[in-house]
């Protein structure tokens, strides 16, 4: 492989001539011999002292002005820019934070569900109210009317949530759900023990968190029962979609990786964990589940509403540390221990906010020998949406495959919990995915919770080999899901779809582990969305070249006709894959047909240099 040189650039040095010689005759070579007086001397050259006098000044005001340790002028343009440093909070100096402002100063109770509200209250907001032993809790923001009122729900106004004394209200954005953080910290100052995290568009399936969730954690009925936990099995798994587990494979959550989409095989195995430590617990909505805009404007076929329904009869399952699964915000039970991961970042979109909010608690919780446990249908939600918006997701869908990595990968050595949180919160600024506000959001979050007298629990020694973790023959579980009927892709679960995801499987098992190089030609805002559809779900993954890059999209920037230049970079990004594949944008690759295909003949990493 011929590799062009770049064109050798010019010196840089200062190109001297010489003299000529033959003008130095009009230049006498003696003159006159002039008085040595020197007032004379002056006299004659008085004009060329003041021009010296004057230049002499301006050096020494040059260097005392600019040189000087304490500068008296200074340009914007040559100010430093600023490196946020790792902070480092003083907790045992927070003042207590008291509810003297609210009408409901001397409210007590244990068990709280927290809604944002934008709008009048629905019809589920108002059955929500009426669930036995629950105490609602409305956060408004600037959309919400201003004579918003429901009977037997808690309304907290803007102007109530500022008289709060909470730091976390300087950060937070006005109209946004995410001002549900200054409502878990009244609920919590207010004596919660169990933080159940709603929406005002579900509806309780019976009316009874309780006949759902584990609510009691310390029972010794909760504590004996053995749930079914995902094994660690493939030691590159870092994420599953619970979806499967429950009767829906070809249905994926938000937040889950697009190019995890594609494994829809159910669990090989289970091991199993003893009750007590569920201090997350997602629960699954039937009608509109928690899914992404790429799957409600792909797999919509209509206007007739989505109803899709999941196993009610199939058993919980837990996370172990090192895998996690995708969390929301209007289906999930936070129990006290858990209670310090209940934040919503600011920095990144609302669709983000809470599956980043997830993927962060569940770190963390690893740290207190704590474990997420997706539950059966709990709620009902009525699909009234016209199209969810992908914008909102875009930096969702680039970073949340290399987030998870990185929290997989993350260790810290801190001996606190606040600790822990504080330099995660920190590293995760360093990494992009979120920005300084989070941070200085995590510092707020942390001091409130101090200040109305939140007790975090204990660290744990876990042990975080995954190696370590899988499970001995001898306590593998086996559970084989459910294949739901299901109307979406316009096509009976049953029938074609159970067609399509057994091709699928086939088409991963063989190129799984290939990758598969394209060359965008035109715009990649559309195309590179499509091809990552397409692509995505059958290869390890898809790198997209472009004469522009885009790092929302994860498109890097190349030339077509130079990429010989860029191939081995790829190459060795991903030297341990079994091949790769280039094509350009203008090619549809009939992947089905490479099964047969001769695989010596993709390009493989280690040979390409020889």
């Amino acid at each position: 492989m011929i590799v062009q040189d770049h064109p050798s650039t010019k010196s840089s040095k200062p190109h001297y001539y010489p003299l000529n010689l033959k003008t130095s005759n009009k230049i006498p070579l003696f003159s006159h011999t002039k008085s040595l007086d020197f007032s004379t001397w002056a006299s004659d050259n008085s004009f060329k002292l003041f021009i010296i006098t004057i230049f002499t000044f301006t050096v020494a005001a040059f260097f005392f002005f600019f040189h000087t340790s304490t500068p008296l002028f200074c340009s914007q343009n040559s100010q430093i820019p600023h490196k946020l440093k790792i902070p480092k909070p003083n907790f045992n100096s927070i003042h207590p934070i008291l509810d003297k402002s609210s009408p409901y100063s001397s409210f007590h109770s244990e068990l709280w569900i927290i809604v944002s509200v934008s709008d009048y209250p629905s019809i589920p907001l108002q059955n929500l109210v009426r669930t036995k032993g629950w105490q609602v809790l409305a956060v408004g923001n600037s959309k919400t009317p201003k004579d918003w009122s429901l009977k037997g729900a808690i309304f907290l106004s803007l102007d109530q949530q500022a008289d709060l004394g909470f730091r976390v209200v300087d950060y937070l954005p006005y109209d946004s759900y995410v001002r549900k953080s200054v409502g878990y910290l009244f609920a919590i100052q207010h004596g919660a023990k169990r933080i159940f995290d709603a929406d005002d568009r579900g509806e309780v399936i019976g009316g009874d968190l309780g006949k759902h969730f584990d609510l009691d954690l310390g029972s010794a009925v909760v504590k004996q029962q053995r749930i079914l936990q995902y094994s660690d099995g493939n030691s590159n798994r870092t994420v599953v979609n619970p979806y499967v587990h429950f009767g829906q494979r070809s249905v994926w959550p938000r937040g889950l990786p697009l190019e995890n989409v594609g494994q829809v095989g159910h669990e090989e195995f289970y091991s199993e964990v003893s009750g007590g430590k569920q201090y997350i617990q997602q629960g699954i909505s039937n009608g509109l589940p928690n899914v992404d805009s790429i799957f409600y404007a792909t797999r919509k076929g209509g206007p007739e509403a989505f109803d899709i329904r999941f196993d009610e009869h199939a058993p919980k399952v837990a996370t172990s540390a090192g895998i996690m699964v995708p969390l929301n915000s209007f289906n999930t039970l936070f129990h006290y221990d858990a209670f310090w991961g209940l934040m919503l970042p600011v920095s990144v979109s609302t669709m983000a906010s809470d599956v980043l909010r997830g993927y962060w608690g569940q770190r963390v919780l690893w740290e207190i020998g704590g474990y997420v446990v997706v539950y059966p249908p709990t709620v009902h939600r009525q699909d009234r949406t016209e199209s969810f918006p992908f914008v909102e997701e875009k930096d969702l869908h680039v970073n949340v495959g290399r987030l998870i990595k990185f929290l997989v990968d993350w260790r810290c050595e801190k001996k606190t919990l606040f600790g822990k949180l504080v330099n995660l919160s920190y590293s995760m600024e360093k990494e992009g995915f979120w920005n300084e506000n989070d941070v200085k959001l995590t510092l707020s979050w942390l001091e409130d919770l101090i200040a109305i007298g939140y007790q975090p629990p204990e660290l744990m020694e876990v042990e975080m080999h995954k190696q370590n973790m899988v499970a001995s023959v001898a306590d593998r579980k086996e559970f084989v899901p459910r294949k739901l009927t299901s109307m979406h892709l316009g096509v009976e679960e049953s029938g074609t779809v159970n067609y399509e995801i057994g091709n699928l499987i086939r088409w991963r098992r063989n190129l799984g582990d290939v990758v598969l190089i394209m060359f965008v030609s035109g715009p990649v805002q559309q195309t590179a969305l499509e091809w990552r559809l397409l692509y995505g779900r059958i290869f390890k993954t898809v790198v997209i070249l472009s004469t522009q890059a885009d790092a929302d999209l994860a498109v890097e920037e190349g030339q077509l006709d130079r990429t010989y230049k860029y191939l081995p970079k790829i190459f060795n990004r991903f030297n341990n894959t079994r091949g790769f594949l280039f094509l350009h944008d203008n090619t549809i690759l009939n992947y089905w047909s490479l099964l047969q295909a001769d695989m010596s003949k993709l390009w493989i990493a280690n040979k390409v240099p020889s």
